[in-house]
């Protein structure tokens, strides 16, 4: 049995991460927490799910202290969206930037298209591709949406961008020279930016 906590908020680099949930849509080969229960030294795993004013709560009165305050935990945020839009949207009134960390799965989670609810409340949006094809994505990632799932985190950031969201895929450098092309055709298409990471182990 994993140990559990109550970080529903943790800093890096400057920045303020807000974990809103433990679970995920995908179960990825790589995921960090399949090794260890913390990142960075912070300790993710949740002994349950916070509301929004528990989130706010640990939020700094000057809210320019941090550059940005990323939904990004050890599950996917959007699973939580009602929770994520009302703390978004309290940073915004306050002055502050945000991003969204996603495996790009939030249409297909709520059954709608849930973009003009972000826009206006989410100022960027991290779309992890991780691969170029949907057979190697469904390999890597093992999405409870199966093949469709790599379509539909196409169709999420092509929707986000289109409101003038500032959207982009990322993939990680290990996938090799051939796969991160590919992948900036697939970006291209969608009219997003295709960032590419180093591997952290």
């Amino acid at each position: 049995m994993k140990e559990a906590y109550e970080n529903f908020t943790y800093e890096i680099g400057g920045n303020l991460y807000i974990n809103l949930t433990s679970r995920c849509t995908n179960a990825c080969t790589f995921c960090v927490r399949n090794e260890k229960a913390d990142y960075f030294g912070h300790k993710l795993w949740l002994a349950r799910e916070p509301a929004a004013e528990e989130v706010t709560a640990r939020l700094p009165e000057d809210i320019s202290r941090y550059n940005e305050y990323v939904f990004c935990g050890f599950g996917e945020p959007t699973l939580r969206l009602g929770t994520l839009l009302e703390v978004a949207a309290f940073i915004k009134r306050r002055g502050g930037v945000t991003r969204l960390n996603t495996n790009g799965q939030a249409n297909m989670i709520a059954g709608r298209d849930v973009t003009g609810e972000l826009f206006g409340k989410v100022d960027k949006i991290n779309v992890s591709l991780n691969e170029a094809t949907a057979e190697d994505y469904v390999r890597l990632c093992r999405p409870a949406y199966g093949a469709a799932a790599f379509d539909g985190l196409q169709d999420f950031a092509q929707k986000c961008a289109r409101r003038g969201i500032d959207t982009w895929f990322s993939v990680v450098d290990v996938i090799g020279a051939q796969k991160v092309e590919l992948c900036r055709e697939i970006a291209a298409r969608c009219g997003v930016a295709l960032k590419v990471r180093p591997y952290i182990g």
